[in-house]
């Protein structure tokens, strides 16, 4: 049964297969999860409108002329809830692609289930200081360049005052990038510092993550001036923090 603190976390699982739907509810349900189950993205749309999530365990291949990354997609033009990517595929490219779309974890299919609760305890983990964050009167901030940087409620501003929505991934990449500011960080520390695990550190994984935080913070993300590659090493952040 639910382990040491009865969870409440919304789960949504979107996978066609029925089996690994009763599966994943049947042992999210056990360990103290709100747990909602649908076949398919239209199915899934219904449910976003109607309910609020905490993640969603998206399959990689659906029916119907959807696939999880056309999905994936999707729901980050419109939200910044946690994507965990399922999929019987177990293909470097499809992690790559994953992460480009959006996706803040992937794993392959056959899974162990204490293995994807593990992953998604951590993403959630990442996310708690959202909701602590009304109790928290010092939070840290962090300014650079007209930047402004709220690590306690997870929120960035522009220098208008703008909220500039980012993924979970997004975030936690930018933190360890103003922390370390002027440090070259190499890719294999980077995946260590932003997932609290030394996960399968593919290069490119890195690079999409990278790739699209750029464009939401620099002025031109063909051509950066606050995350700049260093040839054969990694990143560094050369921001005025």
């Amino acid at each position: 049964m639910a382990s040491d603190q009865l969870r409440r976390e919304h789960v949504l699982v979107v996978d066609d297969d029925p089996r690994i739907r009763q599966m994943l509810t049947r042992y999210f349900e056990d360990e103290g999860y709100a747990v909602s189950a649908v076949s398919g993205g239209v199915e899934m749309r219904v449910r976003l409108r109607q309910e609020s999530f905490d993640i969603i365990l998206l399959d990689l291949v659906l029916p119907g002329g959807e696939d999880g990354l056309d999905l994936a997609r999707e729901i980050r033009t419109q939200s910044d809830i946690p994507i965990m990517m399922l999929t019987g595929r177990d293909d470097v490219v499809d992690r790559i692609v994953g992460i480009e779309v959006g996706a803040d974890d992937y794993i392959a299919k056959p899974f162990h289930l204490r293995e994807v609760h593990a992953r998604l305890k951590s993403i959630l983990r990442r996310r708690q200081p959202v909701a602590k964050a009304p109790e928290s009167s010092t939070g840290e901030i962090i300014r650079f360049e007209g930047w402004q940087l709220d690590v306690a409620k997870r929120q960035l501003l522009a220098a208008d005052g703008g909220e500039v929505e980012l993924t979970t991934g997004e975030f936690d990449m930018l933190v360890v990038f103003v922390r370390h500011a002027g440090r070259v960080l190499g890719r294999e520390l980077l995946m260590d510092l932003t997932r609290g695990r030394n996960l399968e550190a593919f290069d490119r994984t890195i690079d999409a993550q990278i790739a699209r935080l750029r464009r939401k913070i620099e002025i031109d993300p063909k051509h950066p001036q606050l995350i700049k590659s260093i040839r054969g090493v990694g990143y560094v952040f050369t921001g005025k923090v």
